[in-house]
């Protein structure tokens, strides 16, 4: 940019500041603020056209935001909603395996459950005879 700076420091800082507010906006919004200069015969003007230019910025970081953020909740609700009917599953699966132990293995279980000790390296053989089945709704599941 070629514009002329006053050799105060204050004033120099001002105008490399918006030197550089003309060329970030430049970048930021593409060709259509390559138009904006700075003048200093009409230096409000300037000043209002970029303050006009860093507003239409932040409006455009901030509808880009907002898309994002949408976004995201949308993938996390539906996270939230596989969670949900996966957790339902298991808890069925619970009940069901609660109502078809026996009470010793029970106990055997809350007394790990309260050792801290392992549960895979210690479990008894299942007892002997037929294999209880699951009823049909709970393997229409899905399997993990």
């Amino acid at each position: 940019m070629s514009s002329q700076c006053y050799t105060v420091a204050m004033d120099l800082s001002v105008c490399q500041l918006r030197n550089f507010s003309i060329s970030f906006l430049s970048s930021v919004l593409g060709k259509e603020s390559a138009a904006v200069r700075l003048d200093n015969s009409s230096s409000g003007a300037s000043v209002v056209a970029i303050d006009n230019k860093i507003e239409q910025a932040m409006d455009l970081v901030k509808s880009h935001l907002m898309y994002a953020v949408r976004e995201e909740v949308e993938v996390l609700k539906e996270q939230i909603k596989e969670l949900i009917e996966r957790n339902t599953q298991l808890e069925q699966e619970n009940k069901l395996l609660k109502t078809l132990a026996s009470p010793e293995q029970m106990a055997q279980f809350q007394a790990q459950v309260q050792t801290g000790s392992p549960t895979s390296n210690t479990q008894p053989p299942l007892p002997a005879g037929p294999t209880p089945v699951l009823p049909s709704t709970q393997n229409s599941g899905t399997s993990a």
